[in-house]
């Protein structure tokens, strides 16, 4: 192990990127796995990344303001996905779920389509998948944050709710977009569905802060492991979320066994 690898130069920009992903993805989370929609989160974020590739291979990221082009073509790409998605549930519910999976895949196909001649094609896909949390910069959490506080105010405010369907979809869309270029689909998904899926039993705001407390964990020793032993950050994270969620749901077993 490389204990000087523990830079917290490196590593603490990316586990408060990785806490302001939680503070939105833990309870759109409990809401996915109540509504029973899980896979939604992999649709919506291929559907932003789609948008983020859209907009490289149109040249939009270069210039002045080009990394503000990139992100309103994902938040756009990722609202349409949003609508689409409130409509289908308002004319197929029961369907809801296949219909979702069957968005991502043609989200997913349509990036490798974008990409096919691209020669760095398999480097933006990889990228897409696994994020660069290692490498997220100060600038960059500070939009993270200002998105963040908007839509948890959004949810307190009780905003989303008065907008039906589609305040639902579109704050998850919107909260989708603004994570995915930093941790990736992969973690984007985990965030989301292992704290809430951990935690079920436990209600409102009890929910909410083991939710968040498992994945602060999941987080943080993720990151340091990666840095450890050289091992690419998202995918250690996933695993450390999936162990940390293994753990609790042992711990919350053991009282009512004994």
């Amino acid at each position: 192990m490389n204990w000087s690898a523990l830079d917290l130069g490196i590593l603490a920009p990316a586990l408060v990127a990785g806490l302001l992903v939680l503070l939105t993805h833990v309870p759109l989370g409990t809401q996915v796995l109540d509504r029973g929609i899980v896979f939604i989160d992999l649709a919506i974020a291929q559907i932003a990344g789609l948008g983020v590739i859209a907009a490289d291979a149109l040249g939009l990221q270069d210039g002045l303001y080009g990394g503000l082009a990139v992100q309103a073509a994902a938040a756009v790409a990722a609202l349409l996905g949003a609508l689409l998605l409130t409509w289908t549930e308002k004319r197929a519910a029961r369907q809801q779920e296949a219909l979702i999976g069957v968005l991502f895949i043609l989200a997913a196909c349509a990036g490798l389509l974008l990409l096919a001649g691209n020669p760095h094609g398999g480097e933006h896909l990889k990228e897409l998948l696994v994020g660069q949390i290692l490498w997220v910069g100060w600038a960059q959490i500070g939009w993270l944050a200002l998105v963040t506080a908007l839509l948890l105010g959004a949810l307190a405010s009780g905003l989303v709710a008065r907008l039906g369907r589609f305040g639902f979809y579109g704050v998850f869309a919107l909260a989708v977009t603004a994570s995915v270029q930093v941790v990736g689909v992969y973690l984007v998904f985990t965030s989301l569905i292992v704290p809430a899926l951990a935690t079920q039993g436990l209600a409102g705001r009890a929910r909410w802060l083991a939710g968040f407390g498992l994945g602060a964990v999941g987080y943080a020793l993720g990151l340091a492991l990666s840095a450890l032993l050289d091992l690419p950050s998202g995918a250690v994270i996933v695993w450390t979320l999936a162990a940390a969620a293994l753990v609790l749901a042992g711990l919350r077993r053991a009282p009512q066994d004994s």
